[in-house]
């Protein structure tokens, strides 16, 4: 591995993590239910991606019949993460949203040991309380707009079963790579609310559907695909801490796209979680065992 190659990844992760951030703002910026932006981002990401695949010629089928059932279960799970991922900025913010959902990374640190039967830590304990804390915090900032605790509760709720997503795939999916989960798992979340998709979306106008677009191909397809190529060169450490500035990241852009101003305790309270959620990651990648950092991905 040459450090040129190695830096290349890592601008490529930090790329992904401001994707992935700027992908919060289309809950506020796409004037649709979240079930309809879910439903039409899993179909465009899914075309996208299955084009990708063949035209790399990768593998698309899955191992056995076991690895499907694992994969409609996971993309059931993944569906369900995805729409309250974006209702919970809907309802309260962006900063809301992002920060409830990087809890997922202190949730999985806690829930694994569990599987495993046997019990947390006490750095992953720890870890999850002063991530309690920051989520404490950031309800009683008064200043933030919408319904906060809902938006936090909706997102810590996406954050546990993106969590349990990412402990079945993990232990049911071995083998299968980042790019053919995120096309079944895609695929899945757009067959699982279609049917709920309302007649006015469909006739959205053609700024909605740029907006769909944009989505569903630079800012789910692209950032996943940097994810899992730096991957490669980079430790699941290294890249674990990169995606923490997702906060950050998507804090601003709301403050200066969206007109949404945290205030001090909210402040105070992401960087609680950003600190929480970096040091279960670290102390995770010391354990046996870790969630492999592909899974990191909202």
């Amino acid at each position: 591995m040459t450090h040129r190659a190695a830096r290349h990844d890592l601008h490529g992760i930090h790329l992904a993590a401001l994707m992935l951030a700027g992908t919060a703002l289309f809950a506020k910026l796409i004037p649709l239910p979240a079930l309809d932006i879910t439903a039409l981002r899993g179909g465009i990401a899914a075309l996208v991606l299955l084009l990708v695949l063949l035209i790399s010629r990768s593998r698309i089928a899955l191992p056995s019949a076991r690895h499907y059932l694992a994969m409609a279960v996971g993309g059931v799970m993944f569906a369900i993460h995805w729409m309250t991922y974006f209702k919970s900025m809907q309802v309260s913010t962006v900063a809301v949203g992002v920060v409830a959902l990087l809890t997922f990374p202190v949730i999985t640190t806690v829930l694994e040991p569990l599987f495993e039967r046997r019990l947390p830590t006490r750095a992953r304990i720890a870890a999850g309380l002063v991530v309690l804390a920051g989520v404490a915090l950031i309800g009683q900032d008064s200043g933030l707009g919408g319904n906060v605790p809902l938006g936090l509760g909706l997102g810590v709720f996406s954050a546990t079963i993106y969590s349990l997503r990412n402990l079945l795939q993990r232990h049911f999916l071995q083998g299968v790579s980042g790019a053919q989960v995120m096309l079944y798992q895609s695929a899945i979340t757009a067959m699982v609310f279609a049917p709920f998709v309302g007649a006015s979306t469909l006739q959205a106008p053609l700024p909605v559907w740029a907006l769909l677009l944009l989505l569903g191909t630079v800012f789910t397809a692209v950032p996943h695909t940097l994810i899992t190529h730096g991957l490669r060169r980079l430790n699941a450490t290294t890249v674990s801490f990169v995606l923490a500035l997702q906060i950050p990241y998507a804090t601003v852009m709301a403050a200066v796209l969206l007109a949404e101003v945290p205030g001090p305790l909210a402040l105070a309270g992401g960087a609680l979680v950003v600190a929480g959620s970096v040091y279960a990651t670290a102390s995770g990648q010391r354990a046996p065992a870790p969630v492999a950092a592909d899974q990191r991905e909202p």
